[in-house]
């Protein structure tokens, strides 16, 4: 199963959802970064689970097989932050 992480930030505050198929997993708040958004996902995440879409602010930055996400997950949350940051910049160009 592929399951997607949504990563949102209100002010200082970062929340997750883990959506699979369009339905709800789970989710949490009061996350400081990205990178302690998906440790936590993470760690939550049924045996099912093979391989994560990460998306940030509502933009896909990829998506990872799951050892992949739980080996390198400061590096996949840089990554998600970067890209996120490269689309919001483009489009108001």
């Amino acid at each position: 199963m592929i399951v997607r992480i949504e990563i949102h930030r209100t002010d200082e505050v970062y929340e997750y959802r883990v959506m699979a198929d369009g339905d709800l997993l789970f989710d949490a708040s009061g996350f400081s970064s990205v990178v302690h958004c998906l440790a936590d996902a993470v760690e939550g995440l049924p045996p099912a689970v093979r391989a994560v879409e990460v998306a940030c602010g509502g933009i896909v930055s990829g998506t990872y097989p799951l050892h992949v996400l739980a080996a390198n997950a400061a590096q996949v949350a840089q990554h998600a932050v970067n890209t996120t940051a490269a689309v919001f910049e483009a489009m108001r160009d």
